[in-house]
């Protein structure tokens, strides 16, 4: 059985890579079995280590390639043919090989102005789901404990508003990312870990001093009842 933590912000599950790859194909494949879902996918070498190896595994059902909604939760404003597009990297890693239909795919407007792309896409969720979110949310974390575009010292942090939003990354561009407004609409969130280097990061969020605004990844500590951490070994040696 897996180590298990439970701390301030959330559950942590300690697993290696290839057992939280299963875990999570395990939960969306049970949300499709319940009906039409969505997913919001998240950038980074972990998620697309996870295309790969759904890809190599066979490991989503036919349920979950047929009635999952795919979104990512945070997008850089960049075409999807660019290796900067978390979506290209989905598109490209998972969905094509995996036959998602068109109609199941949904990436933000990333051909209209940040302000406007994050306002079409906000628009759409608010017809669409008035009072919910993704019915998981996939995000990684940072080694300075940033979540989705939610990085140390961002404004966004501690205010409530639009569940999705532009905000300019000091050094990095423009973002498209979920808020905490956002999250905390998600049914569940799911954050994938790995790696030494996240060891002190992870820490800080789960047991630390709260300080949200130098670790936004404690913004999580408001929904941690949804939260679950899929960490290795070396991510939560320090918990």
């Amino acid at each position: 059985m897996a180590e298990r933590f439970q701390t301030l912000a959330g559950l942590v599950l300690v697993h290696t890579r290839e057992q939280s790859f299963a875990e999570l194909a395990r939960r969306i494949n049970a949300l499709a079995v319940k009906g039409p879902a969505s997913v919001g996918l998240s950038g980074g070498s972990t998620p697309k280590a996870f295309y790969t190896w759904v890809v190599a595994n066979k490991a989503l059902t036919p349920e979950a390639i047929a009635r999952i909604d795919w979104h990512v939760s945070d997008e850089r404003c960049v075409p999807l043919s660019s290796d900067d597009s978390n979506f290209g990297h989905a598109v490209r890693g998972m969905l094509d090989a995996l036959g998602v239909a068109q109609a199941r795919r949904f990436p933000w407007p990333v051909d209209l102005a940040p302000a406007a792309a994050a306002a079409a896409y906000d628009a759409a969720w608010t017809k669409a789901s008035p009072t919910k979110a993704f019915d998981i949310c996939l995000l990684g974390l940072g080694d300075d404990s940033h979540i989705a575009s939610l990085w140390p010292k961002c404004p966004l942090i501690g205010t409530k508003g639009a569940r999705f939003v532009a905000t300019e990354w000091p050094g990095r561009g423009w973002r498209l990312t979920i808020t905490e407004s956002g999250l905390a609409q998600c049914g569940e969130v799911i954050v994938l870990v790995n790696g030494k280097s996240k060891a002190p990061a992870l820490q800080a969020i789960c047991r630390g001093p709260l300080d949200a605004s130098q670790h936004p990844g404690q913004v999580l500590r408001a929904i941690a009842a949804k939260v679950t951490w899929l960490a290795d070994s070396e991510a939560a040696a320090q918990l």
